[in-house]
C-alpha cells in the first residue's frame, strides 16, 4: 500500500488563521492516522506580500497546536529553478506555448466581451504560432508568458474528490491558462503542482476554494507525466454573516494566536476546529488525541460549510458557544498537574505569582485549582475571576458592592461574623458551617443575605464555587482579615 504523504503549503502574508489551521489538523490527522508523513512546505514566491514574521507566526501556530511536521519548512521560492524546468518540459513536449499577447490586447478583448455579456476566455491567438516565429519575436526581444494548451478535442476533465464526488470540468471551459509571467515567474497554479510531484504528495487536502485550481492542475500533472494524487477538499469557514472568513475583514479575531493570548487550550482548539466541518457517526464531541486520530477519516468532511461565531458579545470577542463550552470543557478535565504551568503562566503575566505555589503551598494551590476550575472557560479566567485566590489585593464587582455590601446594617454584621470566626478552634467546613448556622439564628438573616455578602467580601464577587470550601481554601485569616476590611469600607 502506498505510503500517505500530505502537506500544509500556507503562504506567509499574514498570521495563521483559524481556517488555515483547521486544513493543517486535517492534513496532520490523516498522516497520523495512516502512519504517513506530514509535509510542511511555505509557499512564498509571493515576494512583495510575504514576511519573515508571518513565517515565524505559522511556525508557532502550529507549534503550540501541537502539530508536528516530518519534513520542512520547504520554500517554496527555493524552487522556481525547478517550476521554471518544469515549464521548459511542457514547451518541449507541445503542452505549453509562448503567448505574446500584451496586457493592452487582453484587456481590449475583456472589454469586447463585457460589452457583449459573455465570458472572457482568452481565444487562443498565439497557440498555433509556429516555433520559428515565436524564436523570432522572441529574440526580437517581445515579451511572453507560457501559456498551458489545454486540450481542444470535445472531452472533459474528470476526477473524484472524496468529499464532493464526482467532478467534471468541460475542457472548453478551461482557457489556456497562464503557467508563467511575462517577467519568468511561476504562477501558484504550476509551482503547487510541481512542488507536489516533487514531494510524492499522495493525497491533497484543502479548502473547497482551491476546487477550482483542480481541473488545471491535473492537466499540469498528465502534461509532466505524472500520476494525479488524490483529492480532498474541505468545506468553508463562514462568519455569522455566512461570508468567507478572513484576515482583512476580521482581523486578529480570527488568528489562533489571538485565542492562544485569551486563554484558550491548544487541544481544546484543535477539537474545536475538526468540528468545524467533520463529525464522526456517533456526533462524539470531545476526544482524546489517540481517539481523534483513530476516528479521522476524510469521509467525514461535510460538503455543508461551517460557521464561527466571531462576533463580540457580553464583553468577549470570542463568543462562539461550541469554542467555549469545548475549552471549559478540557480546562476542568485535563489532569491537574499540566493545568498548574499554563495558570503559573497566566499569573506570572499578571505579577501574581508566588514561587511559594510550587514550593511550600503547593499542595494548597492545587486544591484551590482544582476549586475554581470547575466555574471557568478560559486560562486567563484564572486571573479575571480567581485573583482574590492568590492575593489580597483583587478587583469587587461593583453590582455585587451594590447589591450585598452596600445596604445597611451589613457592615455591623460583617465585623460581628469575623469575630465569631477569629475565635473558633478549627476552620474546617464542619465547624465554619455550624457557626454559620447560628450567627444566621442570632442575626435573623436569610442564608443568601449571608452567603452572597460574604462571598463579595473575601472574593469580590457573588458568585462562584461551593460557598464552604470557598471559606476554608482561604483560610481564617484571609477570612477574618477580609470581613473586617468590607466591615469599614461598606458599614
Amino acid at each position: 500500500m502506498q505510503k500517505v504523504i500530505v502537506r500544509f503549503a500556507p503562504s506567509p502574508t499574514g498570521y495563521l488563521h483559524i481556517g488555515g489551521a483547521r486544513t493543517a489538523i486535517f492534513n496532520w490527522l490523516f498522516a497520523r492516522k495512516h502512519g504517513g508523513k506530514f509535509i510542511l512546505r511555505i509557499e512564498d514566491t509571493d515576494t512583495e506580500r510575504s514576511n519573515s514574521d508571518a513565517i515565524q507566526g505559522i511556525l508557532d501556530g502550529l507549534s503550540w497546536l501541537g502539530l508536528d511536521w516530518d519534513e520542512g519548512p520547504f520554500f517554496q521560492s527555493r524552487f522556481i529553478a525547478e517550476h521554471q524546468a518544469a515549464a521548459k518540459q511542457l514547451l518541449d513536449r507541445g503542452q505549453a506555448y509562448k503567448c505574446f499577447c500584451t496586457k493592452a490586447q487582453l484587456d481590449e478583448k475583456r472589454e469586447q466581451a463585457r460589452k457583449c455579456k459573455s465570458t472572457y476566455r482568452y481565444d487562443g491567438t498565439c497557440r498555433n504560432l509556429t516555433t520559428q516565429d515565436a524564436t523570432s519575436r522572441e529574440k526580437a526581444g517581445e515579451p511572453f508568458t507560457i501559456r498551458l494548451k489545454v486540450p481542444q478535442v470535445p472531452g472533459s476533465v474528470v476526477f473524484e474528490d472524496t468529499v464532493y464526488g464526482t467532478i467534471e470540468k468541460k475542457c472548453q471551459d478551461i482557457e489556456d491558462f497562464i503557467i508563467v509571467r511575462a517577467n519568468g515567474q511561476p504562477l501558484y497554479v504550476l509551482s503547487n503542482a510541481v512542488d507536489d510531484i516533487r514531494d510524492g504528495i499522495t493525497h491533497v487536502i484543502r479548502g473547497q476554494d482551491g476546487l477550482a485550481n483542480t481541473p488545471k492542475q491535473i492537466l499540469i500533472y498528465k502534461g509532466l507525466g505524472a500520476s494525479l494524487p488524490e483529492f480532498a477538499h474541505m468545506s468553508l469557514t463562514l462568519d455569522p454573516n455566512k461570508a468567507k472568513i478572513s484576515k482583512r475583514k476580521h482581523g486578529e479575531q480570527v488568528a489562533i494566536h489571538y485565542y492562544r493570548e485569551h486563554g484558550f487550550l491548544p487541544w481544546a482548539m484543535v477539537n474545536f476546529l475538526v468540528l468545524l466541518g467533520w463529525a464522526t457517526t456517533d456526533s462524539q464531541s470531545f476526544f482524546s488525541k489517540k481517539e481523534l486520530t483513530r476516528a479521522f477519516t476524510l469521509e467525514g468532511i461535510n460538503r455543508t460549510n461551517s460557521v464561527f461565531n466571531i462576533s463580540a458579545d457580553s464583553g468577549r470577542h470570542f463568543t462562539d458557544p461550541k469554542l467555549m463550552s469545548v475549552n471549559a470543557h478540557y480546562l476542568r478535565q485535563m489532569p491537574i498537574e499540566e493545568l498548574m504551568p499554563m495558570v503559573k503562566e497566566c499569573y506570572s503575566q499578571a505579577r501574581l505569582w508566588n514561587p511559594e505555589f510550587e514550593k511550600g503551598q503547593r499542595d494548597w494551590f492545587l486544591q484551590t485549582l482544582t476549586l475554581i476550575r470547575g466555574r471557568y472557560s478560559t486560562l486567563t479566567d484564572f486571573v479575571t475571576y480567581g485573583q482574590a485566590y492568590v492575593s489580597d489585593a483583587f478587583p469587587m464587582d461593583d453590582e455585587a458592592v451594590r447589591k450585598h455590601l452596600a445596604a445597611e446594617g451589613v457592615g455591623t454584621w460583617l465585623q460581628e461574623l469575623a469575630q465569631r470566626l477569629a475565635g473558633l478552634d478549627d476552620f474546617d467546613a464542619k465547624t465554619v458551617e455550624s457557626e454559620l448556622r447560628v450567627f444566621l439564628k442570632d442575626m435573623k438573616l436569610k442564608p443568601g443575605e449571608l452567603m452572597n455578602a460574604v462571598r463579595t467580601a473575601v472574593t469580590g464577587q457573588s458568585v462562584g464555587p461551593d460557598f464552604m470550601n470557598v471559606l476554608t481554601i482561604l483560610g481564617r485569616e484571609r477570612v477574618v482579615a477580609r470581613l473586617k476590611n468590607a466591615a469599614g469600607l461598606y458599614g
